[in-house]
């Protein structure tokens, strides 16, 4: 059985909503046995990343962004330059992480995590719209059926394609954009979604079948 980490919820993103996506995810695997999930915060991440005994989690999973409280005059960041650092190790070592959502969102661009990750948030639209994922045939995760769209927070995102696969795009009245991509990393793996915030996303069926094919990809199960 695998272990997987999942960290989600922040200012501006509810961590229920997200745990119930995740946990219809994961469903599957958890009921055939072949993972196990634990849920957990930012500040309990390193000491899962550094435990004495060597037991690291498979997969990690961060719907988290940087900052702890935006809205604040001296705003706070959590993932400090050696937290990065020892996140990019676990990596690859042969751990696997999965940037979902706000954990693309804010983390230094000339970081070690932003590196590791091939691709970092740039901005959103004040409003939301309706928003349309086309996963890419000819991708390992492409073939995971036809567009899909709700409304959602349209996320742009640069991200370095020479050193990834996309394999899902989106796009709205405010543009165009990747969404979602792979790659190993050293002896491990990464994968980054940008979808979703609203909960009609986050549990839509094509959402759900998208995010579990990368989570398998991520832990090399069979989906």
């Amino acid at each position: 059985m695998k272990r997987v980490l999942a960290i989600v919820g922040d200012f501006y993103h509810d961590a229920e909503r997200a745990k119930k996506s995740f946990d219809r995810v994961v469903e599957p695997f958890v009921k055939d046995g072949r993972l196990q999930v634990a849920y957990a915060g930012v500040e309990q991440l390193e000491q899962e990343l550094v435990r004495p005994s060597g037991v690291l989690p498979d997969l990690v999973v961060l719907f988290a962004e940087d900052r702890i409280d935006p809205q604040s005059e001296q705003v706070k960041q959590w993932m400090t330059p050696p937290v990065a650092e020892n996140i990019a190790d676990y990596v690859a070592g042969g751990g696997a992480w999965l940037a979902w959502h706000s954990g693309l969102a804010s983390y230094p661009v000339g970081g070690a995590y932003v590196r590791m990750l091939q691709g970092h948030f740039l901005s959103h639209p004040s409003e939301h719209s309706k928003v349309t994922y086309t996963p890419l045939p000819g991708t390992e995760l492409g073939e995971l059926g036809a567009s899909f769209a709700f409304m959602d927070e349209h996320y742009f995102v640069a991200c370095d394609e020479s050193k990834t696969t996309v394999f899902l795009r989106s796009s709205s009245i405010d543009g165009e954009s990747k969404a979602g991509w792979y790659h190993a990393y050293g002896s491990g793996r990464v994968g980054c979604l940008t979808p979703a915030h609203l909960s009609e996303g986050l549990l839509m069926p094509q959402f759900i079948e998208v995010m579990r094919g990368l989570v398998a990809w991520c832990t090399e199960l069979e989906p």
